[in-house]
């Protein structure tokens, strides 16, 4: 048991909440709760694996939201998803064998990666495209989706931004049809590393039912409300305490 303070309870809801809304409109919420987690005493390789609790409810609630709304698409969220699937089993391995000290520095980097991308992300993204969704561009959707997972299954932190670009970009979704079908494709590939770590006894549940809680109600609302105000202010916060939480990291 690694929370036992009723602030920690607090402070690891409102975190899931605000994460759970980042994740869902954009992607980078894990960036947040994978430092606060460590910081309240997970040792990083629980700390990831206990993240994905709060992913999967997180996604699984923003995909109802989506629904709801009646924005779907169905079956090919579920092709990139199994193909997600098997190569998060691979990335969870590796999170399951990396050293503590070496996951640290690795999330560091990748916060400060992530951070960049965030803040120098193409604004030129579009809502006018027609879908493609059939012949090489599904196969290849496929094959690219399969390395998304291993990342997905190792760390996750970020991933939401790759698969909105390239759901844009490569599939020429909107960017609403784009965040339907990556928040669908996370809860399933999440599902399975949620598995893998579970049965490798890598989850505080506590924590990660805790952080859930904040990140369903963030990811269901922030689904069913299509605002786009504050992305300057926000940009310069995530700036400030991402850059502070990698550094405090890289020497934790």
């Amino acid at each position: 048991m690694y929370l036992d303070h009723p602030l920690e309870y607090f402070a690891l809801i409102i975190v899931g909440f605000i994460s759970g809304g980042v994740n869902t409109l954009a992607g980078g919420g894990s960036l947040l709760t994978l430092p606060i987690l460590i910081f309240l005493g997970l040792p990083p390789t629980i700390a990831n694996a206990t993240n994905r609790i709060g992913i999967l409810f997180q996604a699984t609630s923003a995909s109802a939201g989506y629904a709801s709304k009646g924005v779907w698409n169905y079956p090919f969220n579920i092709y990139l998803g199994i193909s997600a699937l098997l190569g998060s089993l691979i990335g969870a391995k590796i999170a399951i064998d990396i050293d503590d000290g070496l996951f640290n520095k690795v999330l560091s980097i990748i916060m400060i990666i992530v951070l960049l991308i965030i803040v120098l992300k193409p604004k030129h993204l579009k809502n006018n495209y027609s879908e493609i969704t059939k012949g090489k561009h599904l196969w290849i959707s496929i094959f690219f989706f399969f390395f998304i997972g291993i990342y997905g299954g190792f760390i996750n932190a970020g991933i939401g931004i790759v698969i909105l670009l390239f759901l844009n970009k490569f599939n020429r979704f909107s960017l609403v049809k784009s965040n339907a079908t990556k928040v669908s494709i996370v809860s399933i590939y999440t599902f399975a590393a949620v598995i893998y770590f579970w049965l490798n006894n890598k989850i505080d549940w506590q924590s990660g039912f805790v952080l859930a809680i904040g990140m369903s109600i963030g990811g269901w609302f922030s689904s069913r409300i299509s605002v786009n105000k504050g992305d300057g202010f926000i940009k310069i916060v995530l700036v400030i305490v991402v850059s502070l939480m990698s550094i405090r990291l890289w020497f934790y």
